[in-house]
């Protein structure tokens, strides 16, 4: 079984949005039995909420419910857990490396390092723009996507 945690900062747009793309794509690939995936924040800032509204409208455009997610924070046990530990920007990316400081393992990437257009994915909680942010997403999951299932 192949395990991905999408991290961003509050767990509530982004990585939540990563987390219900990709388990859409692998649902549609027929590889949900082979995939675990779910998503964490590197703060504490907005644990145990809900998912952003403009997340859920964004993704129910695509008929992806959210229902039933809350944001939870990333652990130093998510190391030992997951395959793959995959962040939204050099922010996130440089929490994650602090909170999980001994990545030997090389789990710990951006979303958009399996892009052919490596890049940041701007937060829409400032942005404000969930359509930039869903199309960036989409294209980071299909391409990661399509890097794991080379391995398969």
């Amino acid at each position: 079984m192949i395990k991905i945690l999408f991290v961003c900062h509050g767990n509530i747009c982004r990585s939540p949005m990563a987390e219900f793309v990709m388990k859409d794509l692998v649902k549609k690939a027929g590889l949900s039995d082979e995939f675990y995936i779910a998503s964490a924040a590197t703060s504490t800032e907005e644990i145990g909420n809900g998912v952003h509204y403009g997340t859920r409208k964004k993704l129910a455009e695509f008929g992806i419910s959210v229902d039933g997610k809350y944001a939870v924070q990333l652990k130093k046990s998510d190391y030992a857990k997951y395959d793959y530990i995959i962040g939204m920007d050099s922010y996130n990316l440089r929490n994650m490396k602090r909170m999980l400081p001994n990545d030997t393992e090389n789990k710990i990437h951006l979303l958009l390092d399996w892009s052919d257009n490596p890049r940041d994915i701007a937060d829409p909680w400032y942005t404000g723009d969930f359509d930039v942010t869903y199309n960036d997403v989409l294209e980071g999951c299909t391409a990661l996507l399509k890097e794991i299932k080379k391995e398969l």
